[in-house]
């Protein structure tokens, strides 16, 4: 007698079910993005375009590690697109202003431009922490604050010209044949890396997440690791703002609005929890270099940007269906 050799479908679940609970849905839609933007232009798959794609994604890698330990704290950063238009502008201003000291010019304005947004971190931090407001209510009403600012100091939004060619050329060049931006990247991955898997600090991130009553009983100050949760976030989008803003070599007011959209999909997409306490940075850093993969393939399918950002708003939906469909299956 032969055998039949259709495979059984409750055995195929059962072999599937733990990979998925694992790994979640991001290796299926990397596979996806590659396979389908691959056949479409082959151009897609090469290494040229591969590696162009990697360096790009690190200006979104670098805000998703922001938005991940907001993430992880069980709270959210949308005021980071606001926050982004206001240090773009801040720093070039002081640049522009200082332009009579070489060197000085673009130390002082990287300088403002960390500041401002540790400033947004601190404000953020003092919203959630101390005056109990939601974060989502804090962050949307900076992220409104901080664009307002920008649009009222740009008179209705004029870019800023007329910064110091070394600013692109120290913040957008290479060491060793390395972007600069790449190797900040990395230091900035091996840092948050090392807080959240060495450090006290780390574990009450994680513990804040989980539930802050339990960490109250634990004994966590969760007022103030809360507060510096959020500083922290600040200081990285601070960081990752004056990336930008060379890469461009102007201030924009307009620059980065999408972030936060782009930076809770891209967290999401890598496993990290929109209920706090959940997830890996490793897992979020793939999910941002999906998400530039993405961008990127439409991009070269000649795919409009309005329509794109309706595309991530829908992979956002979708991803957190996923979720919580995987949940259920624990």
């Amino acid at each position: 007698m032969v055998k039949n050799s259709i495979p059984n479908p409750q055995k195929l679940r059962e072999l599937w079910k733990p990979v998925f609970i694992r790994v979640g849905a991001l290796p299926f839609i990397l596979a996806g993005i590659l396979v389908v933007f691959g056949v479409w232009n082959p151009a897609f798959l090469t290494f040229l375009n591969i590696s162009s794609v990697f360096t790009e994604a690190t200006f979104l890698i670098m805000l998703t590690l922001a938005q991940t330990l907001a993430l992880l704290s069980g709270g959210w950063d949308l005021s980071m697109g606001g926050a982004i238009t206001l240090i773009s502008i801040g720093s070039t201003s002081a640049m522009v202003a200082l332009q009579a000291y070489p060197g000085v010019d673009v130390f002082m304005g990287c300088l403002v431009g960390i500041g401002i947004g540790s400033l947004v971190g601190v404000v953020n931090g003092f919203g959630v922490a101390f005056w109990g407001i939601s974060p989502f209510i804090v962050t949307f009403a900076m992220g409104s604050i901080t664009h307002g600012m920008t649009l009222v100091l740009t008179k209705g939004g004029v870019s800023i010209f007329g910064v110091p060619a070394s600013f692109a050329h120290i913040l957008y060049g290479t060491v060793l044949g390395i972007r600069v931006p790449v190797i900040v990247t990395i230091v900035l991955i091996g840092v948050m890396y090392f807080i959240l898997s060495w450090t006290r600090f780390g574990r009450y991130i994680y513990a804040l997440g989980g539930s802050r009553e339990a960490a109250r009983v634990m004994g966590i100050p969760v007022r103030r690791y809360t507060f510096l949760t959020y500083v922290v976030v600040g200081i990285l989008v601070g960081i990752a703002a004056v990336m930008l803003t060379a890469r461009i070599g102007a201030g924009e007011a307009t620059l980065g609005l999408e972030m936060p959209l782009l930076t809770i999909t891209a967290a999401v997409l890598g496993g990290v929890s929109l209920y706090g306490g959940e997830g890996t940075l490793y897992g979020a850093v793939l999910g941002a270099i999906t998400i530039a993969l993405l961008r990127n393939g439409m991009d070269m399918a000649m795919i409009g940007s309005f329509a794109q950002m309706a595309a991530i708003g829908v992979v956002l939906i979708g991803v957190v269906v996923i979720d919580r469909y995987r949940r259920q299956l624990v």
